[in-house]
């Protein structure tokens, strides 16, 4: 299991003001959203965004061949690659076609997934992340921890000695409005003088042939107006049938995001610049397998606003690395097993099922149901995390029948009542271990006090 969840959780905790001050930084962002979500119609928007992704799931294969043929015809090259080999591949090929040595990438999560940095920079090209969060953890050799902000775990004054080390900011400056300046001039020569510009997609629309960008700084909307070309890694999910769609996932995507009612700058390209070249690369790199499995294909429908990290107690108290996996959270626990079921087996189970994640995605994919199945997929499959199998077996023994439940439960009882407290709370007891304590347990159960006040035969 590499380490598995538990441990890396565990390794996230040991700093402790960290650990809680990660926590409040994402409810903050979940109080965010729900005030930007106080709308009356916002249940509506949830249901309507729910159907049009689960619309164009259904017609996947004719809606991107009809947004090759739009995008086509607006003078767009379209490609298209199986996995992530195959799209690192071809983006490299377009850039070398094009003789690009710099490229000014804005954030993009499918690249992150594909490893298209590391492939690009073994082939002598520059990538200069231009996302503020980015470049913060693409300075520190890092992956994002977060799929909406990828400093999340970052302190402003480790972020001044980051760029005093990698920029040469003054010694100590720990001022958001004079780091963000900083970041502005040092990224500024990156975005106006690079050969090509990478970014990623929010949607894809198969009427219009279009590809839109959702950002608050306007780093990609720079990059991809200044460089001689253009390429859009785009994953195959992200398509959407017209414009009145887009209308709605516009209007959940932010409030969900990030609390705005829209992103500062919502960017709708159609074609290339005169003179430039604009290059999509559809990425299939599993999807269509996951698309095949009816129980778990609406995880495609996810939209990566991250609202579901946000409200998530767990994601909140181990942090965005304790995943081993691109997406992190609720809905990384549910997509990573896909990829690699034994790698993964921690993650369906990193979760207290408080149904959180589902209440607040807004397109209503039912993630602790899919938490669920997963958890039977790896017991079927035999990769249960350790000791699991064993607490389990134990478990079906005690619920096979009322006697054993009852029986169980008297002795617990018993137990709790007359080992010492002392002993019960050690070190070895994971549920005292954080400072929470033992309730103490009844002198009967729920069955018994029903019998002897006559309700029960």
């Amino acid at each position: 299991m590499n380490g598995g969840h538990p441990e890396a959780a565990a390794t996230f905790l040991r700093d402790a003001p960290r650990a809680a001050w990660h926590d409040d930084s994402l409810w903050f962002m979940r109080e965010r959203r729900d005030r930007a979500t106080a709308l009356p119609e916002w249940e509506s928007l949830r249901t309507a965004g729910a159907a049009l992704k689960a619309h164009a799931m259904s017609r996947l294969g004719e809606l991107l061949e009809q947004f090759e043929r739009q995008a086509t015809a607006n003078g767009v090259t379209v490609h298209w690659a199986r996995d992530a080999a195959e799209h690192n591949s071809v983006v490299l090929g377009i850039l070398q076609g094009a003789g690009a040595t710099r490229v000014a990438k804005s954030k993009s999560m499918l690249t992150e997934e594909c490893g298209l940095n590391p492939f690009l920079e073994a082939s002598g090209i520059e990538v200069v992340d231009t996302d503020l969060g980015e470049r913060i953890v693409q300075l520190a050799h890092e992956p994002p921890s977060h799929i909406v902000i990828p400093a999340i775990h970052w302190k402003k004054e480790e972020i001044g000695e980051l760029f005093h080390r990698t920029m040469g900011t003054a010694k100590g400056e720990s001022s958001p409005d004079a780091l963000a300046a900083a970041a502005r001039h040092h990224l500024r020569d990156a975005l106006l003088h690079a050969n090509a510009a990478i970014t990623g997609a929010n949607a894809i629309v198969a009427e219009t042939g279009g590809v839109v960008v959702c950002t608050n700084e306007g780093n990609a909307d720079l990059g991809m107006h200044s460089a001689p070309v253009h390429i859009a890694c785009v994953g195959i999910e992200k398509v959407i049938a017209t414009r009145d769609d887009l209308g709605v996932l516009l209007r959940i995507l932010a409030r969900s995001a990030t609390g705005q009612p829209v992103t500062a700058y919502t960017t709708h390209v159609t074609s290339p610049r005169p003179g430039a070249a604009m290059h999509v690369v559809l990425v299939d790199n599993g999807r269509t397998a996951r698309l095949a499995d009816a129980e778990m294909r609406s995880a495609l429908h996810c939209i990566r606003c991250g609202a579901c990290l946000n409200t998530c107690p767990v994601y909140r108290r181990s942090g965005g690395y304790s995943y081993g996996h691109v997406i992190q959270g609720p809905i990384g626990a549910i997509l990573a097993p896909a990829v690699d079921l034994s790698a993964h087996r921690s993650l369906p189970f990193a979760s207290t099922l408080c149904g959180s994640c589902g209440d607040v995605c807004p397109v209503r994919i039912d993630i602790p149901a899919q938490l669920l199945a997963w958890r039977s997929r790896s017991a079927a499959a035999g990769t249960l995390p350790s000791g699991y199998a064993t607490i389990f077996a134990l478990l079906g023994r005690v619920l096979s029948s009322q006697g054993n439940f009852a029986r169980t439960g008297r002795w617990g009882r018993r137990a709790l009542r007359w080992i010492p407290a002392a002993w019960l709370s050690g070190r070895w007891n994971p549920w005292t271990r954080s400072g929470r304590e033992l309730p103490l347990a009844p002198t009967e159960s729920f069955r018994e006090s029903m019998r002897r006040e006559g309700r029960l035969p």
